[in-house]
């Protein structure tokens, strides 16, 4: 064989070996959808922060693979239930979005098979009280601000005037739902406000109060 021959033949032996590859991989493509909507589930939840959870007031809204009359937008009550076609009273508050998807294939197994179901947490916008921060008290212009992404302690002082001449900032509360409870976070704010203590800073969460007590000294 010429050495032409020989580098022809070797170059299209690499080709179809390429294409044969290539192939096997085009021809891959899982024919149970379950997989695909299990995959669906990990991206969805990026859409949501990790310790994202429900509290009552919220709004659920929730997709059930192929069962769009089941597929709904609810309320969370007062009580941290909420109802759906098919389930009643189930528990929301408290529990991440992927939790309370778990929770409602469990539930709906005893009328549908093999259910998949998908849970969003439903955002009505700035003006929702929910996704508000309030400053109460000792602030120059006590007043509630649409929460944004990445807001923090300084940013909201900052947009309500700092503080007043009376206020005991170092004494000041960050009180944040979670899930049925409250729970109260002390705050430095005169350390980061007047001092400009940046470790005295601390992440806000939507529906955070911040209030300020008056200095009695």
């Amino acid at each position: 064989m010429t050495p032409i021959r020989f580098l022809a033949s070797l170059m299209f032996c690499l080709a179809l070996s390429a294409c044969n590859s290539v192939s096997s991989q085009l021809s891959y493509a899982p024919d149970n959808p379950q997989a695909s909507v299990a995959d669906a589930r990990g991206t969805s939840a990026g859409t949501t922060a990790p310790n994202y959870r429900f509290g009552p007031g919220e709004t659920v809204q929730i997709f059930v693979w192929r069962s769009p009359e089941l597929s709904t937008t609810v309320p969370i009550r007062p009580d941290g239930r909420f109802s759906m076609p098919l389930i009643e009273d189930l528990t929301a508050a408290g529990k991440t979005p992927t939790e309370l998807a778990r929770d409602i294939e469990d539930k709906l197994r005893a009328y549908v098979q093999d259910p998949i179901v998908t849970v969003i947490a439903r955002v009505d916008g700035p003006g929702d009280p929910r996704q508000q921060i309030k400053v109460l008290g000792q602030a120059v212009n006590p007043s509630s601000l649409p929460y944004r992404s990445g807001m923090t302690v300084l940013d909201v002082i900052i947009s309500v005037g700092g503080l007043t001449e009376f206020a005991d900032g170092n004494s000041a509360v960050l009180v944040r739902r979670e899930g049925l409870d409250k729970t109260s976070y002390r705050i430095r704010l005169d350390d980061l406000v007047r001092k400009g203590d940046i470790a005295a800073d601390r992440p806000l969460l939507p529906g955070d109060t911040i209030i300020i007590p008056e200095s009695f000294i």
